[in-house]
């Protein structure tokens, strides 16, 4: 909070640099040149540990700088003997003498701590001087800014200025190259001065426009600075086109400037360019009568002036006045230096063929002439500060342009007040001095406590004094403030101050950015570190000021001890309160006591002792004096701090005495306890499951004055009020309460009385015991006599002042039991809220009928309807008990779903009337439920025999843990028969299965993987017993859920022409090829239900099928909400049966084609009519193909319908067990061997208009193909034509006979004479069989033996092949016996 150097640059190689700048001296003795080297090297650790330790340490400062002086001998101020600038961006030095120059650029590097620091690093060394004799007069480095959009505030690039003895002007880019020069007078250059574009602080101040103004001993040059910045643009890309490709010359637009002669000055050393300012209406007038006496007139607008001020002698200060408009600008051709230096380097080879060498000599002796130099503009001095003696030496402009600081000849600094142009302070004893200025901004948070808060930030002023002569750096503050910063900084250093920052800025182009610069920079020779100096904003107050100034001091001391953790308590305490009686202003002391109440460090007895003294302190004051905020905030405080301790020693003390109404007995509530007993202990076994907490979120830990004081507040009329804050703080102030007394630790008449006394109003504190009895469920149930507690409590709060109406009617509902209600109705702790509610009913049913009794004295019993409130209220709550005890069941290891979800009276009545079913259905999913399973619980048939069959299926399917004992499996199709009952119209089995359906399908959309889920949601929609359910149900599944998946199967299949692999089943329909198998069959399943219910409610003419009704518990009437499943069931329209059957049948397809990977286009088994009616909404009446088909599309249906044959005849195959000869092995009802598939081709092929018996007889062969003799035997006689099938069997047994005779591995010799006995005929026919087309050739005998005798049974004795049939039986029972 005080003043400060920071460092924030290094300067590298200064030993290179001076060795540079003053190489032709050569006359230092050898001796001393190694002293200076050794001190100008980095390696050197004196000055870096005295820097470290910090600016403050005068005394090791000076010692530090005495031993310096003493090394450095004569080399010690070379830098003072050269011309320096700093760019105001602190990126590049410039370090010139004589007519040589060192330009240092910044660059960054890590130091060895790892922290980034800037250095300043050669990066151009030459000489400037182009004439003879010149030498460099001044330079100054000029930053630009960028044009671009993206810029934020750094330059583009930066230009030095440099002024020469010879009055030539030249500039230069940052790498040392000469972009152009100007002669614009004849005398040495003494000063170059930049003024750039500033934001105006206040309306009323004019906007100076951007210039360069160059001093000569009798005139003065300003230079515009927008013409200047597009002439150094043009002239740097013009150097950039020459050095890369040497193109032609291009001339950048000329100057403008003026020329100014100063005129009744005899000497004149330094400058400053003011700016443009307008006079007053008085100092108008004034002027007016001095110079045109008594009768001169006065023009109506006061002009607009450009002022000047220089100093030297004779007058010691002058002051110059150029009315805008008296002079026109000059305008000079710029001289680009692009021609002598780059066209010699870049082009010298080429000049001879280039044909440049004729006119090489004339260039040369253009480049000789000087310019012409134009006459410079008379200025008259209009006054100036005479003091024949006395010699000024510099002049440095405020920022503001309404202040200068001048240093003379006699060791004086003066101060001077331009608008005014008089001197207002001098400071004597400052010989050589140098100036700069800080202007420093206010804080925002400083004025939070002004009444001007919302006006433009203020800034302060301050005069920056080195004085090398004694080695020290002073801030001042303006005008008449004290020195409020000196610093020891050495006698060699040099003061920079720029004065200016980027040129190129204006009021539109500067929004928004941040401009990186440094006021003033301290430069030190020695050490090459380059510092700036810190001054914060409230040093410029002034005396009544200045007490807040010390103040805010205070209070950050304050803070800093409350945030140090080891501080001990008293030593906190005596500390806090010297501070906070020190502090003065009532507004900060208000902010230092609230930072010290909210301190958790400070225990309860030292806050107390603290904000009691100062309330005492207060008291002691004149009334009028004392802040009446700061002393309403201690009272309060104090108030509550004192209750804080009462109750912490109430909970804390060792004899609790017995209180009256604490002998209240639970008599009138034994019933209901002991009916809701049961499923309170079982809900009390679900929720004392172990669970991960976070110890500092435990409830019992102790409640921090801090956070009590935070929740409460005391009002204007001295009662106390509860903040609502965060729900953990709450829950916190809570337990801090009320705990100690439902555990029965704490006296509760004690604890009521105390709080009740404080002031608390009795509906907080019944939220507050409320919500500590709910959220505390776990401990409640495991101590059941907190139940007793909670009703004393609850009638001693209701007993005080404010709580219910005396003036209450029984007949109304009172606002205290509402709000009882209230929060058991929002409550997701089921158990917790019944107990409460069961209490307050008693409570409320005491209080009812002991007033009844007052009033009627007789024996009927009261009635009112907040009783009936409460009834209705309880039941509720028992039934959300009994239905969160089912959902906290835990499902078995390794199901799917999410948490358990939890319930409360209000989410119930918000979810609608289907909210309960809903529930349930994403419990069922959750616990794996078979829709089997679930339809015996409800029809309570739990016979041991069904459940050792589900064990059985369960362990086949995995869907049930092993582990889970035949015990607890009852108790929790007890706990869901309890629910149905207490729920007979939201849970009856209609609404069940059909909330669960939605909730399978619902997931199985979230993962389409799972099949398993959407065949569960067809089977538990098969369970809908009501038609109209069903088919809403399935309508609403097949639009929402199933076309779309549905529709890019069959396009994918379409497009690939075959079953599609995994890859592309999971980029198109989102699922892989097994799901999508699975996905097909249940979209068969889905249609042929909705075909069926379509079908019943359409013959609804013979029996009249009515909508279910339905309805809702009485409890439950007051459901609002979403529209239940059901509901949105009966209210969908039917489908048309065509359209549905045409969907069934391609969904049959393509589940075939996926099954056995077949290769067939789908869509293109339909003609353009049935290709157009797919996909279509089921409800609406399409064109369905009718008619005969094209026989090339039935020739196709039917090569596909033979290939799915074939597909399930090899899928079934199992020799093992055709070759028992015990007859068929069962079949599953599922999959490709599923025994549906013959009877499902042979549907589809009455729809799809193909021959049926040219699939039964293509089955019957297959079936003999695959060896599976017994299941071909029971379709054959299902054949017509039987004459076909006898001709396709000989072929078939003529194959048989073939292999076994001539192409067997294990041919025996009885086998071939057989074969020699056989008629020519047959054996000839034998052998042109090919075996190889038989998938299993091997069959046995007495197989073939029977096939060859049903082949003389199907064929009639006049065809053509009876004969060969009579033969091969010869031929097989031949065989037979041989064997």
């Amino acid at each position: 909070m005080s003043c400060s150097l920071w460092e924030f640059c290094r300067v590298q190689e200064l030993r290179t640099v001076r060795d540079y700048l003053f190489h032709s001296q050569k006359t230092e003795p050898l001796e001393e040149k190694n002293q200076t080297d050794n001190q100008l090297s980095w390696d050197t650790s004196d000055w870096e540990t005295a820097w470290d330790s910090g600016n403050n340490k005068d005394e090791e400062a000076t010692s530090a700088l005495t031993v310096e002086e003493e090394t450095m001998g004569q080399s010690g101020p070379w830098l003072q003997d050269c011309i320096v600038s700093l760019s105001p961006c602190s990126d590049l030095l410039v370090v010139a003498r004589e007519q040589k120059a060192v330009f240092l650029s910044a660059k960054w590097r890590t130091d060895d701590s790892g922290r980034e620091e800037m250095n300043l690093a050669v990066s151009w060394t030459g000489t400037l001087s182009a004439e003879e004799g010149e030498c460099v007069s001044s330079t100054v480095c000029i930053p630009l800014a960028s044009q671009k959009r993206s810029s934020t505030g750094r330059p583009d690039w930066t230009c030095v200025v440099v002024g020469f003895t010879s009055g030539y002007v030249r500039f230069y880019t940052e790498n040392g190259v000469l972009l152009l020069a100007q002669l614009l007078h004849e005398d040495p250059v003494l000063r170059l001065k930049c003024r750039t574009y500033e934001i105006p602080r206040h309306p009323g101040v004019t906007e100076q426009l951007e210039e360069l103004s160059i001093l000569y001993p009798a005139a003065m040059v300003t230079i515009d600075g927008f013409s200047l910045f597009q002439s150094l643009r043009a002239c740097r890309n013009q150097v950039a086109r020459a050095a890369a490709a040497g193109s032609d010359v291009i001339l950048p637009p000329p100057l403008a400037y003026k020329k100014w002669g100063l005129q009744d000055m005899d000497t004149i050393v330094d400058h400053s360019s003011v700016g443009i300012m307008t006079l007053c209406v008085f100092d108008q007038m004034k002027n007016a009568s001095i110079l045109g006496g008594f009768n001169a007139s006065v023009k109506g607008s006061p002009p607009a002036m450009s002022q000047y001020v220089t100093v030297g002698g004779g007058p010691y200060t002058g002051f110059y006045y150029a009315i805008e408009g008296s002079s026109q600008p000059l305008l000079s051709h710029v001289a680009l230096a692009v021609a002598s230096k780059l066209t010699s380097a870049l082009f010298s080879a080429a000049s001879g063929w280039l044909g440049w060498n004729k006119n090489r000599n004339e260039e040369e002796a253009l480049q000789k002439q000087k310019p012409k130099v134009e006459p410079a503009t008379p200025l008259g001095i209009r006054f100036g500060l005479p003091d024949s003696r006395r010699h000024g030496e510099s002049i440095c402009l405020s920022p503001c342009n309404t202040l200068a600081g001048v240093t003379d000849d006699f060791g004086r600094v003066t101060l001077l007040d331009l608008a005014r142009g008089i001197a207002i302070r001098m400071w004597k004893g400052y010989r050589d001095a140098q100036l700069g200025w800080l202007q420093v901004p206010e804080e925002r948070g400083e004025r939070e406590f002004s009444p001007s808060a919302s006006l433009p930030r203020r800034h302060a002023l301050f005069l920056v004094i080195y004085a090398p002569r004694r080695g020290i750096l002073e801030v001042w503050g303006m005008q008449q403030g004290p020195r409020v910063g000196a610093f020891t900084v050495g006698k060699h250093c040099r003061l920079l101050y720029a004065g200016y920052r980027l040129m190129g800025v204006n009021s539109v182009t500067s929004q928004g950015w941040q401009l990186h610069t440094q006021q003033v920079c301290l430069l030190d020779p020695i050490t090459g570190v380059l510092r700036t100096v810190n001054i914060p904003f409230h040093l410029a107050l002034s005396d009544k000021k200045s007490e807040r100034a010390k103040d805010m001091h205070l209070l950050k001391r304050l803070t800093t001890i409350l945030r140090s953790r080891e501080v001990e308590p008293d030593i906190l305490e005596s500390e806090a309160k010297g501070l906070l009686l020190d502090i003065k202003h009532p507004a900060i002391k208000k902010q230092a006591l609230e930072s010290l109440l909210s301190n958790k460090n400070a225990p309860v007895s030292c806050l107390t002792n603290i904000t009691c003294t100062l309330y005492d302190t207060l008291k002691q004051q004149d009334p009028e004096e004392v802040d009446t905020a700061l002393l309403q905030l201690c009272s309060s405080q104090l108030k509550l701090l004192q209750l804080y301790t009462d109750i912490q020693q109430l909970h804390s003390a060792a004899d609790i005495e017995a209180c009256s109404e604490n002998q209240d007995s639970l008599e009138g509530m034994k019933d209901e306890l002991s009916r809701v007993g049961p499923i309170l202990q079982r809900y009390a076994q679900l929720t004392s499951r172990p669970s991960v907490s976070f110890a500092e979120d435990s409830p019992d830990s102790p409640l921090a004055v801090q956070a009590f004081l935070s929740q409460m507040e005391c009002t204007e009329d001295g009662e106390l009020k509860v903040i609502h804050g965060a729900e953990t703080e709450w829950n916190q102030l809570g337990n801090f309460l009320f705990w100690g007394c439902l555990c029965g630790k704490s006296p509760l008449c004690k604890v009521c009385d105390t709080l009740q006394q404080a002031g608390i109003s009795p509906q907080q504190l019944l939220s507050l015991l409320l919500n500590v009895w709910l959220q505390r469920e776990k401990e409640v149930l495991q101590k059941l006599e907190t139940v007793r507690n909670l009703r004393t409590l609850l009638i001693a709060l209701s007993n005080m002042k404010g709580a219910v109406e005396e003036s209450w009617d029984p007949q109304s509902v009172s606002p205290w039991w509402q709000q009882v209600r209230s929060t058991c109705i929002q409550s997701h702790n089921a158990a917790a809220a019944l107990l409460a509610a069961l209490v307050a009913h008693s409570a409320a049913k005491a209080r009812i009928t002991s007033q009844a009794d007052s009033k009627l004295q007789s024996e009927w019993e009261a009635v009112s309807l907040e009783l009936e409130q409460w009834v209705v209220c309880v039941h509720q709550l028992e039934d959300v008990l009994v239905l969160q005890t089912l959902l906290l069941v835990p499902p078995p290891q390794g199901a799917a779903g999410s948490a358990a979800a939890q319930c409360s009276i209000k989410t119930l009545l918000e979810g609608g009337t289907g909210g309960i079913a809903d529930s349930v259905s994403k419990w069922v999913f959750r616990h794996n439920l078979t829709p089997k399973r679930l339809k015996e619980i409800l029809q309570k048939r739990e016979d041991e025999d069904a459940d050792d069959k589900l064990e059985q299926k369960a362990g086949e399917e995995g869907n049930e843990e092993k582990e889970q004992s035949q015990e607890e499996k009852d108790r929790t199709a007890e706990l869901l028969v309890a629910v149905c009952q207490r729920f007979p119209h939201s849970l009856s089995p209609d609404l069940l299965f059909a909330n669960c359906c939605w909730e399978y399908v619902v997931q199985w959309n979230k993962d389409p993987e799972e099949g398993q889920c959407l065949s569960w949601a067809v089977e538990h929609l098969k369970l809908v017993s009501s038609p109209h359910i069903q088919l809403g149900i399935s309508t609403m599944m097949w639009s929402t859920f199933i076309v779309k998946r549905f529709s890019a199967a069959a396009f994918l299949m379409e497009k690939v022409g075959k079953a599609p692999k995994d890859r592309l089943c999971r980029r198109d329909v989102g699922m892989g090829d097994k799901a999508m198998t699975s996905f097909l069959g249940c979209c068969v399943q889905l249609l042929q239900i909705l075909m069926e219910v379509t079908g019943v409610l359409a013959d609804s003419a013979v029996e009249e099928v009515s909508a279910p009704e339905l309805s809702v518990e009485e409890a439950w009437c007051g459901a609002e909400g979403p529209a239940s499943i059901a509901e949105l069931a009966i209210e969908q329209r039917g489908v048309h049966y065509p359209l549905v059957q045409h969907h069934c049948l391609l969904a049959s397809l393509l589940h075939a084609t996926m099954t056995f990977s077949l290769k067939v286009k789908p869509l293109s088994l339909f003609d353009r009519k049935g290709k157009n009616a797919f996909f279509r909404d089921l409800t609406t009446i399409q064109l369905m193909p009718s008619g005969d088909m094209d026989p090339g599309l039935v020739y196709l249906r039917q090569e596909f319908l033979l290939r799915v044959l074939t597909g399930w005849v090899q899928a079934i195959d199992d020799p093992s067990s055709s070759a028992s000869g015990t007859g068929c092995p069962p079949l599953p009802s599922s999959g490709p061997k599923a025994d549906w598939w013959p009877s499902l081709c042979l549907e589809l092929g009455s729809l799809l208009q193909v021959n049926p018996d040219i699939l039964r007889r293509h089955l019957v062969c297959e079936l003999y193909n695959q060896g599976l003799d017994l299941r071909a035997e029971e379709v054959m006689l299902e054949v017509e034509d039987k004459e076909v099938l006898g001709s396709q069997l000989l072929v078939l047994t003529g194959q048989r006979l073939s292999y076994s005779l001539l192409h067997s591995q294990s041919q025996t010799q009885a086998a071939m004479e057989l074969l020699a006995r056989l008629p020519p005929t047959l054996c000839t026919w034998l052998k042109a069989m090919d075996p190889s087309e038989l998938r299993c050739p091997l069959v046995p005998l007495y197989q073939t033996s029977r096939l060859v005798g049903r082949l003389i049974e199907i064929l009639p004795e006049n065809h053509a092949q009876y004969s060969l049939s009579l033969h091969l039986l010869e031929a097989v029972e031949a065989l037979t016996t041989e064997d």
